[in-house]
């Protein structure tokens, strides 16, 4: 049986494409839950009712990673995170995020040796607040991350200022993230504490803030923030959803 050639006049629609399987190396529970949460609640708008892409994720004890951070090994940090690199591989994972700022900080640790690519945490932020015309940004995070070249070196990439908290409001921010949030526990005067410090750092000069911690945006929101924030569990989850879909359609 023979077929006619098809009618170049009539539009074929494109088969849609698979979304990427994206890969969570988780660092803390609350941050990892919230980007997987952010994920599959975004998703349906670009995919349909109730769909997202694959999503695999792997988590080594938060144990091993604050040891090796305590210890300025960052070495280790990237030894750990390629662990679960290649556990995501394995379970079929196309690319890799981390919803973790501060174990950024090894990625040149671990990019060379991955058997996947990153989404960068930082780049992403860093990307989001050129677009809205930021030029200072207020750093806020783990004082692992804050004292880090993280985000220095992102925005700087992107010619946006920053600010860092003073030595005693990084070790407050510090203890409210480690003992508190990473343990789902949110203190009312915690999070006024923070809300005190972002005012400061508006008062500052400041235009923004960059919540770098993924367990900040458990508390803090554009909603009860003297700055406007830039959310990067969220940014992160969008980055990974833009580069999983590309061109699928909904369903």
């Amino acid at each position: 049986m023979t077929y006619p050639d098809p009618d170049p006049t009539v539009t074929q629609k494109p088969a849609a494409r698979t979304p990427k399987t994206i890969g969570i190396v988780a660092c803390s529970s609350e941050g990892a839950a919230l980007c997987y949460r952010t994920l599959c609640a975004r998703a349906p708008a670009l995919l349909g009712p109730h769909a997202h892409p694959e999503i695999a994720l792997h988590g080594t004890s938060l144990a091993a990673y604050v040891a090796a951070l305590d210890a300025g090994d960052l070495a280790e940090v990237g030894a750990i995170m390629l662990r679960s690199a290649q556990k995501l591989a394995a379970a079929g994972a196309e690319f890799l995020i981390c919803p973790d700022n501060t174990i950024h900080a090894a990625m040149d640790h671990v990019r060379p040796r991955s058997p996947l690519p990153w989404l960068h945490i930082a780049e992403a932020v860093t990307d989001e607040a050129r677009r809205r015309g930021v030029r200072r940004a207020a750093l806020l995070g783990t004082r692992w991350l804050v004292d880090s070249s993280v985000y220095p070196d992102a925005l700087a990439d992107q010619g946006i200022g920053f600010l860092r908290p003073e030595e005693d409001e990084k070790d407050a921010v510090a203890r409210i993230i480690m003992d508190e949030l990473v343990n789902d526990i949110q203190a009312e005067s915690s999070t006024a504490y923070l809300q005190g410090l972002i005012a400061r750092m508006r008062d500052r000069g400041c235009d923004a803030v960059i919540l770098g911690c993924t367990e900040l945006p458990l508390v803090l929101s554009d909603g009860n923030s003297a700055l406007p924030t830039l959310d990067s569990t969220r940014l992160l989850a969008d980055a990974a959803l833009r580069h999983a879909i590309g061109g699928a359609t909904k369903s």
